[in-house]
């Protein structure tokens, strides 16, 4: 996985310390396991450094989500079954984990050419600045808010996103890593 497409630098220690809380590991621990100092953990996480490369490739094995307990899999199969555009992605690395039928239909190629495979290439310029503003808009926050914004359309030989408004909301799975879950967002007039 190429991991300079992806906008990690925001990211990456926010999740990291919210997996080390949810999963009651210590700084100091976790340095052990992956042989670096604890104060360079310290770092990661409020950003005033980043891993590098092998590091990084350590830290995205901890954090990538993975749905592997039956309450992740029914999730992820909600999503495959949903008759509304939405898809799952892993929060740190964008991996797609699911996709509705009616988010596929925009897409030139099929599903399994795009599953496990980070979505971040495609991104359009309104999908990069919702990304540049989430921590700022409170998502990293244990009940973060929902993150709302319009992007415009962009074409790639892959898949066409189309123009829409997004929604995106931040669910936790069984284990404390992070999924996002991106669908169109409806507003229903009153």
């Amino acid at each position: 996985m190429s991991v300079a497409i992806i906008p990690l630098a925001k990211n990456l220690g926010p999740s990291l310390r919210r997996w080390r809380v949810i999963n009651r590991v210590k700084q100091q621990a976790l340095a052990e396991e992956l042989k670096v100092s604890q104060s360079k953990i310290s770092r990661w996480e409020n950003g005033t450094s980043e891993p590098e490369s092998p590091e990084l490739r350590r830290l995205l094995n901890l954090l990538e989500a993975r749905p592997e307990t039956a309450a992740d899999r029914a999730l992820q199969a909600l999503v495959m079954q949903s008759s509304h555009p939405v898809h799952l992605v892993c929060d740190l690395t964008h991996r797609l984990l699911a996709a509705s039928p009616k988010r596929t239909r925009d897409w030139h190629i099929p599903l399994s050419d795009l599953m496990h495979k980070p979505l971040w290439r495609f991104a359009s310029g309104g999908i990069r600045d919702a990304e540049d503003t989430l921590g700022d808009n409170g998502w990293y926050e244990p009940l973060g808010p929902d993150i709302v914004f319009d992007t415009e359309r962009a074409d790639f030989a892959e898949m066409t996103i189309p123009k829409s408004r997004i929604r995106i909301t931040r669910l936790p799975l069984s284990d404390g890593r992070f999924v996002r879950l991106v669908r169109d967002d409806v507003t229903v007039a009153a």
